[in-house]
């Protein structure tokens, strides 16, 4: 099991270049996957990153790539979301989630840790 907490979160203007942080504790950092996903009001929590163990293999939901990069630092047990170009679509909660395997299913059901998630809001 691994315990998450977001963090970076907040107010920014459209087009800034904010970073999500999330810290972990739990031995099962090192060899998990870990996601971060966003919630915007009424609606369905939607994909963003996913990055493997290693960092070597990261993949992206269309409506942030190239935009946004996800990255981790075991040494810190820390998951990194770089975020560019904000819009004020992509205002939500974002959640930090850890899986054991980095495979292709995105749903939020293969991810079994979760934060409690930082609020972004972008205005224009």
């Amino acid at each position: 099991q691994v315990q998450l907490v977001e963090s970076g979160g907040g107010l920014v203007q459209a087009g800034g270049s904010p970073r999500l942080s999330c810290t972990a504790s739990g031995r099962a950092f090192w060899t998990n996957a870990m996601g971060w996903f966003r919630q915007a009001p009424g609606k369905e929590r939607q994909f963003v990153a996913q990055i493997n163990w290693s960092g070597a293999n990261t993949y992206y939901a269309d409506s942030v790539k190239g935009r946004f990069t996800i990255s981790r630092d075991n040494n810190k047990i820390t998951v990194y979301l770089q975020m560019n170009s904000l819009k004020p679509e992509d205002t939500a909660v974002y959640y930090c989630a850890s899986k054991r395997l980095a495979d292709s299913n995105m749903s939020p059901t293969a991810f079994g840790s979760w934060g409690p998630g930082t609020q972004v809001t972008v205005s224009s």
